[in-house]
């Protein structure tokens, strides 16, 4: 029977035999036997994340080479050692026609690993403890993220775009630049991150905390703030079409905001509010001032 061209035991040992190694050359630095080795590259069987992660580090790989979706240029990629203490042994395979086979990372515990330019992730990575881990330029889109704690880990440039984040505590993370459009913030903490030119258009922040972030360039637009608290964040830019109802602000400034078409609406200490060299239309003076908010600093528009 002839075998998938883009299966994993295919691209393993297409690596291998670029590499000169033997079967059992693999599996000695894999620590495993050579029967095993034959057995993914027959397809009778596939290894798990944690071998995965050693195999990309001894083929010159990256961890995206083993997906259905990578076009190969012949080119070798090297990654950094995607662990530094033995990572959780997980579930690997779940039928997924698209892309051959999905990565089950739930219920994890994930420290220090690099998994910097993923693809593909679109599988739930819930109940997961993750501290140091880097996800730099990675496609995140569309992940259902449950009760996480997620801590000191960098997710720069990734796309995060109809991502659900749900229960979870996420303190002193980089989001530099990513992607959280049409994202689902629910339920969470969301302290000490990141998130300087991020984009939020469509975001959604629903019974959460969202205290002392740094937003610098972020985007704006269409982003809902509801019973939500929000502490030591200072929002600058434009803010157009936003919402912000049942909040409960402390030491909040707008500053150099120009906020547009904008809904306040039963929120909590918004008197309190700074509002330093900002211009407003009329209908968002309409909600400040309903709002009973301190209108010293806001230009009208």
């Amino acid at each position: 029977m002839m075998q998938n061209s883009k299966s994993i035991g295919n691209k393993i040992a297409a690596a291998r035999k670029k590499l000169n190694l033997s079967q059992a050359d693999l599996a000695q630095k894999v620590s495993i036997s050579s029967q095993a080795v034959g057995k993914w590259e027959r397809n009778e069987s596939m290894p798990d994340i944690t071998t995965l992660n050693r195999l990309a580090e001894i083929l010159g790989v990256d961890l995206n080479y083993f997906s259905d979706s990578f076009q190969s240029d012949d080119k070798e990629v090297e990654i950094s050692q995607p662990s530094k203490k033995q990572l959780d042994e997980l579930p690997l395979h779940k039928p997924n026609k698209k892309f051959g086979w999905s990565w089950n990372m739930s219920s994890g515990n994930w420290v220090d690993a690099d998994f910097s330019g993923l693809k593909n992730l679109q599988e739930k990575f819930s109940s997961s403890n993750m501290k140091n881990c880097k996800f730099l330029n990675s496609d995140l889109s569309g992940l259902i993220l449950g009760k996480n704690n997620i801590e000191k880990c960098d997710f720069s440039t990734s796309d995060i775009r109809d991502s659900k984040l749900q229960s979870s505590n996420l303190l002193n993370n980089q989001f530099n630049n990513c992607s959280f459009i049409d994202a689902e913030f629910l339920k969470s903490n969301i302290e000490k991150c990141n998130f300087s030119e991020a984009n939020f258009s469509g975001a959604e922040f629903n019974e959460s905390c969202f205290e002392n972030n740094i937003v610098e360039n972020a985007v704006w637009k269409f982003t809902s703030f509801k019973n939500t608290g929000i502490s030591a964040v200072v929002f600058e830019g434009t803010i157009e079409d936003c919402h912000f109802e049942n909040c409960t602000f402390y030491r909040v400034k707008f500053q150099n905001a120009t906020i547009l078409n904008s809904f306040f609406k039963n929120n909590s200490k918004l008197n309190r509010v700074q509002f330093i060299n900002c211009k407003v239309d009329k209908m968002t003076y309409a909600f400040l001032k309903n709002n009973a908010t301190n209108l010293t600093g806001i230009t009208l528009i």
